[in-house]
């Protein structure tokens, strides 16, 4: 091997760190990090800050773990698919035994931190998500039905109920009300993105909804779960645990999305899915900071 492919070539930590999906774990953080920040009245104290950054470490490290496990099952999926044909394991860069061990190390470790500093149930509830998502989603639901994404996206709506389970040692209504909104996001968020990845999705055999039911029907289930996830926005407002600010954002960022997929059902293009797709980021991340912002208001 020469010199020149050698420096080209990626790093073994770009590699394993490319297999945690660190994007999507930096969502799943951040709205676990919420989850923590509501259930403390006023500013937390130090060391209620300091059970934060460990809970957020462990929730990363468990994700990370579900992500590198989910890299394993779609080896072959994403090979096939141009959007994931990077990945490590799809290039054969790294093998499943390395994989495995990977996630079983990441695992491990961000349970036993959950466990004996932060406490035993979001231990389990953390645990649980990780067989939700690598196990049961990935392996039973993905491949089997086109409602995978509605089934399996509870796994996906967990990070804000470990959040508030860290810093109280239970769940609350509140948190329950966190997670029904990530819930009811998730079915057009990816459903927009099938959209335009539709054909990736065709040779990879998964039948997600485009696939089996094709676009205009899509297109028409995702404008309908927009309206009801307007609705599942202003449940923060209306049970009392948000004022004003959260429920303009709520507001503004329900009726873009709504608009959004309106538009979409009524005239589709592959570059409108892919702005409403981005708008969906934008619409999660913007709400849970305008609940964080709303917190802390006077």
């Amino acid at each position: 091997m020469s010199i020149a492919s050698t420096l080209s070539a990626p790093s073994r930590f770009s590699q394993f760190y490319a297999l945690t999906k660190p994007r999507v774990v930096q969502l799943i953080v951040f709205c676990a990090l919420i989850g923590m920040v509501l259930a403390v009245p006023g500013l937390p104290t130090l060391q209620q800050l300091g059970q934060m950054a460990l809970a957020c470490a462990g929730v990363w490290l468990v994700a990370g773990a579900a992500a590198a496990f989910n890299c394993i099952v779609e080896q072959g999926i994403d090979a096939r698919m141009k959007r994931t044909s990077w990945r490590p394991t799809a290039k054969g860069e790294l093998s499943n035994t390395q994989t495995l061990l990977f996630s079983a190390l990441l695992c491990g470790t961000g349970s036993a931190l959950l466990y004996f500093w932060v406490n035993p149930l979001t231990m389990w509830l953390t645990f649980a998500t990780f067989v939700g998502y690598a196990v049961v989603y990935t392996v039973i639901l993905k491949p089997l039905t086109p409602q995978n994404i509605v089934i399996g996206g509870a796994s996906g709506a967990m990070p804000p109920v470990l959040g508030w389970a860290a810093m109280t040692g239970d769940v609350g209504p509140e948190a329950l009300i966190l997670f029904l909104i990530i819930f009811l996001w998730t079915p057009p968020h990816f459903w927009a993105l099938a959209l335009y990845r539709v054909e990736d999705y065709r040779k990879s055999g998964l039948p997600m909804l485009p696939v089996t039911h094709g676009n205009e029907f899509t297109r028409l289930q995702v404008f309908l779960y927009t309206l009801i996830l307007f609705a599942g926005c202003l449940m923060p407002f209306i049970y009392g645990m948000s004022r004003w600010i959260y429920l303009v954002a709520a507001v503004a960022l329900s009726l873009g999305f709504c608009g959004y997929a309106f538009a979409l059902w009524r005239n589709y293009s592959d570059a409108l899915a892919r702005k409403t797709f981005r708008f969906s980021l934008i619409h999660l991340s913007v709400l849970f900071a305008a609940l964080l912002v709303d917190h802390y208001a006077l």
